[in-house]
């Protein structure tokens, strides 16, 4: 969510935001809407203070006048009344407009309706020259009996279940990223895969991606399709010490998407599946672009490191303003080549959000000079399976179909090369 004030002194800032990244939002309609209820305060104001004043006339006003200053309190106190009600509700509106304005990009993000504008920084690493003809990892987990076909039977489309060493691989691949976070500093948390809805408010999940995710029938709860969702919750409602800040987590759950409105994209295999397992990055710091942009360098070679540990070759693109998402004020995508599409795939994805969330969430910090200010969030994947499986089984197989472990998964595994399973 944006800084109210700042919206109403250049709206014109977030009219453009409100184009380039394509939102469906009526700014004048929601700055009507503020005046409205500003105006609606100022009335309340007036006349709780002439509600006062009689309060206090009436025991020294003479009887033949003490009776009409009763009945005009009573008046006013009906009219207060009707306005409270009237406020609540145009306030309870103003939020879920104010909840769809997204934040201004930083300046050098790409402009464009969506993905296909997006720009390339860089590529690490060439695509692998096979001297064999190679498989698909749906092929390759077939000839090698590492996933099981039943479980569509049991659980429906979109899911998966994992056999032999490659199920081993996946837990080894999980252990490995949260070590690795470990190393780097960040506290490595296990977390729920559930939430409230206040915790997918302040994450900008609701209410524009609402369709995404399943909520738990009979509560109050929602499965959340990435740990960020808790972790930008925790300190909810706190006031933390500029001296605590940043905060480091690495938080891993199980995740679960809807895939609504992704019929038809990538049904087989492992690419898009309803649960998934991932490790997420997350960082809170000072209010200062200096701060989060330091944050941002650090997510960014987190997730460059762990993938060179896995031997992938990928790049970096630089994502544009209607592919980013309303609350991110910078996003880049990282991509690794995924051999059967002769194509790069999306791994990772590190935004910088600004206050965008924290306003949202309530997150907030007293700063040296007294001041409680909103801190500002960051969050990257560390890694996330199974997806990151099919690019590590089609680049690093071998020509009899078993697949090789990178060195650095090695002492996860207990061996270099993963084997069938009987």
């Amino acid at each position: 969510m944006v800084d109210l004030k700042h919206l109403r002194k250049e709206p014109e800032v977030f009219r453009k935001a409100i184009r380039e990244k394509g939102i469906p939002l009526d700014l004048d309609a929601l700055l009507a809407l503020d005046q409205e209820v500003q105006g609606l305060k100022q009335r309340l104001q007036d006349l709780q203070t002439e509600r006062n004043r009689i309060a206090k006339e009436v025991p020294k006003a003479p009887p033949e006048a003490k009776a009409a200053l009763i009945a005009r309190g009573k008046v006013l106190g009906e009219e207060a009344k009707e306005l409270e009600e009237a406020l609540k509700e145009k306030e309870a509106r103003l939020m879920e407009l104010l909840l769809q304005v997204p934040l201004p990009p930083w300046p050098g993000a790409p402009v464009g309706e969506d993905e296909s504008a997006n720009v390339e920084i860089k590529r690490v690493g060439s695509p692998r020259e096979f001297p064999f003809p190679p498989l698909d990892h749906v092929a390759l987990l077939e000839k090698n009996g590492w996933w099981e076909p039943r479980i569509s039977k049991v659980s429906g489309s979109r899911s998966y279940a994992l056999r032999g060493d490659l199920a081993l691989y996946e837990m080894a691949l999980l252990r490995f990223a949260m070590d690795f976070m470990a190393k780097k500093g960040f506290v490595p948390m296990t977390l729920p895969s559930y939430a409230r809805e206040m915790a997918f408010v302040g994450t900008g999940h609701f209410p524009a991606a609402r369709d995404q995710v399943w909520a738990i029938a009979g509560t109050d709860l929602y499965l959340t399709g990435t740990a960020e969702v808790v972790l930008n919750a925790l300190h909810s409602g706190e006031i933390l010490s500029q001296a605590e800040l940043p905060k480091r987590y690495a938080g891993y759950a199980p995740a679960f998407r809807s895939e609504a409105g992704s019929f038809g994209k990538d049904v087989r295999g492992l690419m898009r599946v309803h649960q998934f397992h991932k490790v997420e990055q997350y960082v809170l710091t000072e209010a200062s672009l200096e701060a989060s942009d330091q944050a941002f360098q650090e997510l960014l070679q987190n997730a460059e490191e762990i993938l060179a540990l896995l031997e992938l070759p990928y790049r970096l693109l630089e994502v544009s303003t209607g592919d980013m998402g309303p609350g991110k004020w910078r996003q880049v995508d990282l991509e690794v080549w995924l051999p059967s599409e002769g194509r790069y795939r999306e791994t990772h994805s590190c935004s910088a959000l600004l206050d965008w969330q924290a306003r949202r969430a309530n997150l907030r910090y007293r700063d040296g000079g007294g001041r409680v200010q909103y801190a500002y969030t960051l969050n990257n994947t560390a890694l996330a399976t199974p997806r990151i499986l099919a690019m590590l089984l089609e680049n690093h197989q071998l020509e009899d179909g078993r697949v090789r472990v990178p060195e650095a998964l090695v002492p996860y595994t207990g061996k270099e090369v993963l084997e069938p399973c009987g």
